[in-house]
């Protein structure tokens, strides 16, 4: 995906490959959006007049065009891998080792948010960089209704973006599927926060709890079953809520009957999501144990709000292969013919 040694790219995809390669190390939100949103510019500019500016010294007079982005325009448009781009390729590297070879059979993501929930991208920002990283699928899992801190979907919006994802699938020449999906809350009786005729619509469905996540271990336990039995769910997302590290602080985990919810995952065919989120790291190891002990599956996703963030599958597949999960029971290794069949109640590979 990056630029080879004397290989110059053009300007809006230095920017862009820029803005990549910090969302991936979570660098500061400022500094990736001033990277994306001069992309932005660059492309809404026209090509004559980008040349120019550079020859003007004219270039931050554009909006969203500030020194650092300035500095690869020009290199650019003179021919030259910009040294930003150079220094950040040298320092990229592997995100973790281990799981290597796990990663490479991952052939998608079931968990992912655009700009129209909390996510920093456009939908077809994901799905670019969804193609350029090897996937040959993409559930788009926006938030539901009642997460109003993330923006959540109506039934109304949530009906416009289908319309967008078919019309991004047309574009697309069949080498890649951008699935309708969504990160659907559990209500605090175990009820899901959409409509059945709603889920009825998506190719896939991650349910997690947001709310009340110290919920006494009775009820979210019957919480969490509850949501689980329902047969619109596919995945049990970040099944304990816990943080362990990042900007939001840590946030231990939410106590449940681990078990009972694990049985009814193995039993309903609804797979345990390996959060790949570095904060996240959910589920911890012991419960990753008990599921596989329990015959779960499993779905390694990234849970990106952002494009660089889809490569933290490179995280979950490390884990996964440190803890010994098979990957035929690993849904996201799966052909997309198998996953819809068993997304849309079949449950086997």
């Amino acid at each position: 995906m990056g630029a080879e040694p004397g290989e110059s790219p053009d300007p809006a995809s230095a920017l862009r490959r820029i803005a990549f390669l910090l969302e991936r190390t979570l660098a500061d939100t400022f500094k990736v959006k001033a990277f994306r949103g001069a992309a932005a510019r660059v492309l809404a500019t026209p090509a004559e007049e980008l040349a120019e500016r550079a020859a003007a010294g004219t270039l931050k007079e554009l909006e969203g065009i500030g020194k650092a982005t300035e500095a690869v325009i020009l290199e650019s448009l003179a021919g030259r891998v910009p040294a930003y781009l150079l220094d950040l390729e040298r320092e990229a590297g592997p995100l973790v080792t281990g799981g290597e070879e796990l990663r490479k059979q991952l052939r998608g993501d079931l968990h992912t948010h655009s700009d129209w929930s909390d996510g920093g991208s456009p939908i077809q920002e994901m799905v670019i960089t969804a193609v350029q990283v090897g996937h040959e699928y993409m559930a788009l899992t926006d938030h539901s209704p009642r997460l109003k801190v993330a923006n959540g979907l109506s039934a109304a919006r949530l009906t416009q973006q289908l319309g967008v994802v078919d019309a991004v699938n047309a574009h697309l020449d069949g080498g890649f599927r951008l699935l309708k999906g969504i990160e659907v809350d559990i209500l605090d009786d175990g009820e899901l926060d959409q409509s059945e005729e709603m889920l009825g619509r998506l190719d896939v469905v991650v349910a997690s709890v947001h709310s009340k996540l110290r919920m006494d271990a009775g009820p979210m336990t019957r919480r969490m079953v509850a949501a689980v039995q329902n047969p619109r769910t596919n995945v049990l997302g970040h099944c304990t809520g816990r943080l362990v590290r990042g900007g939001r602080g840590t946030r231990p985990q939410s106590e449940f009957d681990a078990r009972a919810v694990f049985e009814a995952c193995a039993e309903h065919r609804v797979a345990v999501e390996i959060n790949s989120r570095p904060e996240r790291q959910d589920p911890p190891d012991e419960l990753v144990g008990l599921a596989l002990e329990l015959g779960c599956l499993f779905s390694i996703d990234s849970d990106a709000h952002a494009p660089g963030q889809l490569d933290f599958l490179d995280y979950g597949a490390a884990r996964a292969y440190a803890l010994r999960v098979p990957q035929e029971r690993i849904v996201t290794t799966w052909p997309l013919d198998a996953l819809l069949a068993w997304a849309g109640g079949e449950r086997t590979p």
